[in-house]
């Protein structure tokens, strides 16, 4: 996981695309979101917004 993410990383910094940093962490924030959300009380309130 750890070489994914430095991969990703020197992608990054090799071709100056700096501006994907925010949409992955929103993405993963997003879908981290959706995993711990389905079996807790909030769900309901989380289904609302998609």
């Amino acid at each position: 996981m750890i070489d994914l993410i430095k991969d990703l990383w020197g992608f990054m910094a090799d071709r100056k695309k700096f501006w994907l940093a925010p949409i992955i962490v929103i993405l993963l924030l997003l879908g981290a979101l959706v995993v711990f959300g389905q079996g807790s009380a909030i769900a309901p309130f989380i289904y609302t917004l998609f």
